[in-house]
């Protein structure tokens, strides 16, 4: 297995899952939807809809990205936390499509960003150093965002699960 697709795939899966998890929650806390997807914890940063839309974003660019496909374009238009978790699900249906032998060759991968011109990372690099980072920081901007707003979440939501295993001694 590519040591990149199992950083990567299911990383992406379980963490959209945790963030499917936080938007189910903040559907149901009886929250006026169309201040919470335009809130933000400061003025200058981009409001919740467009955290939970960059997050989507990185998971599914990233896997296109390293599997070599072309990456899906979603339309930001979504306006209720309905159509974020459509979003939701449509990227977790696309990332769990792609198989690990399209990871084939993903560590050297040449992989261009259209806010970087001229300039390339490789699969490795661009993983490492770049989608993780900005994957998280989306998904934890909205989970705070969220949070602020009194939607009752804990880092549980956030994590969605771990694999624990009892200590055999």
């Amino acid at each position: 297995m590519s040591p990149l697709y199992e950083f990567s795939v299911p990383v992406f899966v379980k963490s959209l899952g945790g963030l499917k998890l936080i938007l189910e929650k903040t559907a149901v806390a009886g929250l006026d939807e169309a201040t919470l997807l335009a809130d933000s914890l400061a003025p200058d940063m981009f409001p919740f809809v467009r955290q939970v839309q960059i997050a989507c974003d990185n998971a599914k660019g990233a896997v296109a990205r390293l599997s070599g496909q072309e990456v899906p374009a979603y339309p930001d238009t979504e306006t209720t936390i309905t159509e974020l978790l459509a979003r939701v699900e449509k990227t977790l249906t696309f990332v769990q499509s792609v198989t690990q032998e399209q990871y084939d060759g993903a560590e050297e991968r040449v992989v261009t960003l259209p806010y970087f011109p001229e300039m390339y990372m490789t699969g490795h690099d661009y993983l490492q150093q770049y989608v993780l980072a900005n994957f998280y920081f989306h998904l934890s901007m909205a989970y705070a965002i969220a949070r602020k707003n009194g939607v009752p979440l804990g880092k549980p939501d956030f994590l969605n699960g771990l694999p624990l295993r009892p200590v055999v001694v």
